[in-house]
């Protein structure tokens, strides 16, 4: 049986026919819908965890314990989760233990264009690279065989195209695995000094099992065309590459570490000339040009940005071709949903001329005109850490116009730790979490602020304050964000006391809650003072129009969720419901 899957679905897939038993992750994009989809298989123990240093560890216990199990994130949550992933290489598995890695070239939703295959080699663990949504199944079971047969985590690297892209899947059976259970094992788990030194030389024996198995793995194969030119691909890269050289014979590498040394070796002795095309940087033509074969590579194709087939043509086309003028695409800039309970705190900022060291989420929104109100964004909690840096550097009266911002998800996520070296340090810090429910910018999954598990069964609630508190914050105030005065007078009491505060601004994110009815605007009323474009709404805008001298504010009633943020900057009354709220 066939269906059509994207990559992130496939995965899923694959995962519950290998009889995968356990499953974690945080939420990223490109790679969020593979645990979304793992939790329409009941047999699957899945869980959203906290951060991706924590999914891949209960993964590793798992392992430990025998049961099959996948950890899934995006490209920079491995930078998170690397600590136990590198320790992984050294201690291995017992029950199969893959790691997907969704890279994002073009960075279409993240903040750098790292390529996750150097994990891959750092660690010293085989790297899987699937170029369409069946492979993706395929090679997440063939990661938990590799991975048992060889002892050690298997890297299931993905790309945003890979992640979102779907074809015909062929669909099997779920294989029953039993679960080992525990066996003690000190010298092979318990990492000391001794211990790993005696483990790094397994690892360095695995990998020539693993580059001898690279050599027969089916599906590094060679396919035939013209010998002329020879391309050597992987990834999603190959699909493309397939489009733009149809004639081209091919060396597909799917086990792209360790490479098949003498596949390649032998495929180069039959063509005449060499092109590499990977997404990303030059890994596999590095490798290439380090056996003495001359390729063609990135000093044809680009190494920043995500490869099309447009790109590739394009790179050895001595007439460059372009697909589409700018001109015909009008600028979009991303901003902040109607309603979203972020926009009055940016507001304020703004206002109040605060210095806002910002984090990963939909508030970095904030940072964009008209709000202007974010200064830094670093990494997942580093708003927090770099608040205290500063103030460590700029002194305590700096504290008095700064603050840190984050959501209640990326608080969770890596805040905490922060919030604590702050208060253990005697800092003086003024941390701000916009607690809007859920992990917004990735579609709405729960954390342990919602009380929501993965599968939207009840679990137990952590209320952010309760965890501001214990960590030993006296000054902890809960507010809501619509309200603009009662926001401003947190701020301003924060930001005059000596030591460290927390404020949380709660307010559902608007795509969670019923919309209100919209707002209008009274033209008699209004003289096009411009006040109320000040909160950045896209459902508000100026026209002008014949019989007036000043412009008109318009409310776009289909975008307008009635929030009544803009009816408190409007100093003449010129924002009105076009009808009562339901009571």
């Amino acid at each position: 049986m066939k269906s059509l899957l994207s990559g992130n679905e496939a995965v899923a897939r694959g995962a519950w026919e290998a009889g995968c038993k356990v499953a974690t992750a945080y939420p990223g994009t490109p790679s969020t819908e593979i645990i979304e989809n793992i939790t329409k298989y009941q047999e699957i123990n899945a869980e959203w965890s906290i951060n991706e240093k924590v999914a891949l560890e209960v993964a590793a216990g798992a392992s430990f314990a025998g049961a099959r199990a996948l950890v899934a994130m995006k490209h920079v949550g491995l930078n998170v989760a690397a600590d136990p992933f590198f320790t992984m290489g050294y201690s291995g598995v017992s029950g199969g233990l893959v790691v997907v890695s969704a890279d994002d070239p073009g960075m279409w939703s993240s903040q750098n264009e790292q390529d996750n295959r150097h994990y891959g080699r750092h660690a010293k663990v085989p790297i899987l690279e699937p170029s369409d949504s069946d492979e993706a199944r395929i090679f997440t079971k063939l990661g938990f065989e590799i991975s048992e047969r060889f002892d050690t985590p298997v890297l299931l690297r993905l790309t945003t195209r890979i992640c979102h892209s779907a074809c015909l899947v062929e669909l099997e059976e779920r294989k029953e695995i039993e679960v080992k259970g525990y066996l003690k094992d000190i010298k092979k788990r318990l990492v000391l000094p001794a211990h790993a030194r005696a483990l790094h030389l397994v690892v360095e024996e695995r990998l020539k099992k693993l580059a001898a198995h690279s050599e027969i793995f089916p599906y590094n194969r060679i396919e035939w065309g013209k010998m002329t030119i020879g391309i050597i691909t992987s990834g999603v890269a190959y699909q493309y590459a397939k489009e733009v050289f149809p004639d081209a014979s091919f060396l597909k590498l799917s086990l792209t570490h360790p490479i098949p040394r003498k596949m390649i070796e032998k495929f180069a002795h039959k063509v005449k000339k060499i092109i590499v095309v990977e997404e990303g940087d030059p890994i596999l033509e590095t490798e290439i040009k380090a056996m003495g074969i001359r390729v063609t590579g990135k000093d044809k194709i680009p190494i920043c940005g995500e490869l099309t087939p447009e790109v590739i043509r394009n790179s050895f086309s001595k007439k460059r071709q372009t697909v589409m003028k700018k001109a015909e695409i009008p600028a979009r800039p991303p901003v902040l949903c109607p309603g979203c309970p972020h926009r009055g705190v940016f507001y304020i900022f703004n206002k109040l001329k605060i210095v806002a060291s910002g984090d990963i989420g939909c508030y970095t929104l904030g940072a964009l005109p008209p709000l202007s109100a974010m200064d830094t964004c670093v990494c997942m909690g580093a708003s927090v850490t770099n608040a205290q840096g500063m103030e460590k550097a700029l002194g305590k009266d700096f504290s008095r116009k700064s603050v840190a911002v984050l959501g209640d998800s990326t608080f969770f996520h890596s805040g905490i730790t922060g919030l604590v070296n702050a208060v253990y340090n005697k800092g003086y810090l003024n941390l701000v979490i916009l607690d809007n429910f859920t992990t917004a910018m990735t579609g709405h999954q729960p954390h342990p602020g919602t009380g929501r598990l993965a599968r939207g069964e009840q679990g137990k609630r952590v209320a952010p304050e309760d965890i501001a508190r214990g960590c030993g914050v006296e000054m902890v105030k809960v507010i809501n964000p619509n309200d603009l005065r009662a926001t401003e007078a947190a701020l301003r009491e924060a930001l005059d006391y000596d030591g460290v505060s927390v404020l949380i601004f709660r307010r559902p994110c608007a795509l969670l809650v019923k919309p209100r009815p919209p707002y209008r605007i009274d033209a008699e009323q209004c003289n096009g003072c411009r006040l109320c474009l000040r909160v950045g709404c896209p459902a508000i805008s100026l026209t002008f129009s014949e019989g007036r001298d000043k412009p008109l504010a318009v409310v776009d009633e289909s975008l307008c969720v009635g929030c009544g943020l803009c009816v408190q900057l409007c100093q003449r009354n010129a924002i009105v419901l076009t009808k009562e709220p339901d009571a």
